[in-house]
């Protein structure tokens, strides 16, 4: 299985200072900088700032226990993209802290395993996971919700529900019965449909097609006669290699060649219905969180911040990049899903939904809170981005 590595980031020792106009600009470094620094002077602030009083100069390490955090991830270590963001959390953290607050990463199946992740740190044996909070829907169907359903919200429509409608209350108290305080620490965007080695041309072909799609997706694609399970991404080429899965869903053209799909399935159906756009986490133990100091808290969510920008940047420039290679040089066929599949998907999601809101009450207020920004957030699309686009498409003749 290859593991190609596109556009990763890597920490170097800095270098011996250079003349600044013999040195190159780097947009994008000094874009992470930028963003480094504001959650940094946000992160550097104590109670003082917080509550209006002057901020001291000298309060950069004000407030910070010396200590040793173990971040769990779900991810293959050194895998791009997913695999980035956790190490940025981890990085972000430790370098804003001054190296007080130390973060170990445990990838996939070096501490615990890809799925364990989340008892890891719901029982305290480990501080920190990066993972997907769809992973957690054996405990919570409503955890779907804060990752990506099908037909629900874009990059910006969920940081805007989670930041400014609500979203991360809920959230918090859904998590708080785990002993878990969590936070967005990255986005992949719209995903893709998944690979299938062979096409769908009605809703008929579903039927017992053995896929692998997690969270609420899996449950709407089994509930359209497809047999879908859950597997880690370490799993995912061996599984459909050996015909254990007839098709996989995964994330999107930058991460599907670095697995190498395109060797053992060759149609790429479009659109991702079951993530327009996942938003991953990080999750804290909730006794860990409690014990940080205000000025800790505020560098662990920064740093989240920080992750969930470079990670966006990241899958936007990647994945046009990473669609044309796998045109032009594996030949890989693109595939539109059937008018059919889409309308009998869409026609179950709504059946889950309102089973997953009937289920206590706690997630009937996450469903009607979501189903509330995705309704305003979609209006607005209508007239703005949706608009556009369909005139850019002309104008680029797309």
């Amino acid at each position: 299985m290859e593991q190609r590595r596109m556009g990763k980031t890597t920490d170097q020792p800095a270098s011996e200072a250079e003349p600044a106009e013999k040195k190159p600009f780097s947009r994008r470094k000094f874009m992470t900088v930028g963003a480094l620094g504001a959650a940094t002077l946000a992160a550097g602030c104590d109670c003082k700032d917080r509550c209006g009083g002057p901020a001291s100069a000298t309060a950069g390490s004000a407030g910070i226990t010396e200590r040793e955090l173990k971040m769990v991830t779900t991810w293959p270590r050194d895998f791009p993209g997913l695999g980035d963001g956790a190490e940025n959390v981890a990085r972000y953290i430790t370098e804003m802290s001054g190296g007080k607050m130390r973060v170990k990463l445990y990838a996939a199946g070096e501490l615990v395993g890809a799925f364990d992740s989340f008892d890891a740190v719901s029982g305290g044996s480990a501080d920190l996971y990066h993972g997907a909070e769809y992973y957690w829907t054996s405990r919570a169907r409503a955890y779907a919700f804060f990752t990506s359903v099908p037909f629900g919200m874009t990059i910006s429509e969920i940081m805007g529900w989670i930041e400014y409608g609500g979203g991360q209350q809920l959230w918090d108290e859904l998590a708080a019965q785990y002993n878990i305080k969590p936070f967005g620490a990255g986005n992949t965007g719209h995903q893709m449909g998944g690979w299938f080695k062979r096409e769908i041309n009605s809703l008929e072909d579903l039927r017992g097609l053995k896929i692998r799609m997690p969270g609420i997706g899996g449950e709407v694609m089994r509930r359209t006669g497809a047999t879908a399970v859950t597997l880690p991404g370490n799993e995912l080429y061996q599984a459909l290699q050996s015909g254990a899965i007839d098709a996989t869903e995964w994330v999107g053209p930058w991460n599907d060649i670095a697995f190498g799909f395109y060797r053992e399935a060759k149609y790429y159906y479009w659109p991702g219905f079951h993530e327009p756009g996942a938003m991953l986490s990080t999750g804290i133990n909730l006794d860990k969180w409690n014990d940080f100091s205000l000025q800790e808290k505020a560098i662990v969510e920064n740093a989240c911040k920080a992750a969930n920008h470079q990670m966006i940047a990241q899958y936007a420039h990647n994945n046009s990049r990473g669609l044309k290679t796998l045109q032009e040089e594996y030949g890989v066929e693109l595939r539109q899903m059937p008018d059919d599949v889409m309308e009998a998907l869409a026609d179950n999601t709504k059946i889950v939904f309102e089973e997953i809101a009937a289920e206590n009450d706690l997630s009937g207020r996450i469903y009607e809170s979501y189903k509330e920004a995705l309704l305003a957030g979609a209006e607005w699309n209508r007239i703005s981005d949706e608009a556009y686009m369909a005139v850019r498409r002309r104008q680029l003749s797309l």
